[in-house]
């Protein structure tokens, strides 16, 4: 159907859009990531969207526009641990590599993936490259053990187009949404999501629902997946859509703090997590609990 068709039912406001299906969603996305709508359409679906907010239904079928254009990667011996990271370092580190690393020591696949979505933050790309972690070239098995960053625009060009939208209006889309819960393996997986606002914690856990997934749910660090190093939070579980709840929210800062890196460049971080991975500093109690979280779910899949 045309993408104006589409718009006419979304993009009446806050109270007067109303949601379209799966399929429906599944028709309109696949249309903006190939490219074949204009950036004036492209532009008006991100808005009527921001507007109206996503239903769990709309994004399983964003979902399934995006895995018919995605390079998946091919199945690992053991379930791939995957770490969306789009958010960076605003204020604190961004310690999603130490978390991939943490997994990865433990013996398992770690695919983290991402792109610069902003100018002004560091991001765990830069902070993996100064670990001798670099983007792959080429979609390939990854290995136990193993930690490997993927560029957004590898996995799926049209998704990457649609993230730099945000450069141009100033505001998220889908795409964003999306990114944090998408699935890039074709094998067994374990998708770490993050929220930011309370609300997304609700329909990202009605997505996962929905499409059966694999995968665990937090409030992360300045909107990535890794558990902030001054808090205990709420982390679910998501077996097959089934939901589980591993550890509750605790108030507050922890009573004993960690010292993070004062400074968030890139050299700093890295050079702090190879100070933990060496055991000079301890590991962060909120993210070990969650590796031990990762690691008891990713067993059971």
């Amino acid at each position: 159907m045309p993408i104006a068709q589409y718009i006419k039912v979304i993009g009446r406001g806050k109270d007067g859009a109303k949601p379209i299906t799966r399929e429906q969603a599944a028709d309109l996305f696949g249309q903006v990531l190939d490219g074949t709508v204009t950036d004036l359409e492209t532009g008006a679906f991100c808005l009527a969207m921001r507007i109206k907010g996503e239903t769990p239904e709309e994004m399983a079928g964003f979902l399934d526009a995006t895995y018919q254009r995605m390079q998946r990667f091919p199945a690992s011996a053991k379930p791939v641990v995957v770490l969306p990271s789009y958010n960076g370092a605003r204020k604190l580190p961004v310690l999603t590599p130490l978390l991939a690393l943490l997994l990865a020591r433990h013996g398992l696949p770690v695919l983290v993936h991402g792109t610069a979505t902003e100018s002004s933050r560091i991001f765990a790309s830069e902070v993996l490259s100064a670990l001798d972690v670099h983007a792959l070239t080429a979609i390939r098995t990854i290995a136990n053990g193993e930690v490997v960053f993927a560029a957004t625009e590898l996995l799926c060009p049209g998704l990457k187009r649609l993230l730099d939208v945000r450069r141009a209006v100033g505001l998220r889309n889908p795409a964003h949404s999306l990114v944090k819960i998408m699935n890039p393996c074709q094998g067994k997986a374990l998708v770490v999501s993050s929220y930011t606002h309370p609300e997304y914690a609700i329909s990202m856990g009605q997505t996962f629902e929905l499409i059966a997934a694999n995968a665990l749910l937090l409030r992360g660090t300045e909107g990535e997946v890794v558990a902030d190093a001054r808090r205990t939070p709420q982390m679910e579980a998501f077996i097959a859509g089934r939901r589980t709840l591993l550890q509750e929210a605790q108030p507050g800062t922890l009573a004993s703090v960690p010292d993070l890196p004062k400074d968030i460049d890139s050299p700093s971080t890295a050079t702090y997590i190879r100070a933990v991975l060496a055991g000079t500093h301890a590991v962060p109690a909120s993210i070990a609990r969650q590796v031990e979280h990762i690691l008891q779910t990713s067993s059971q899949l």
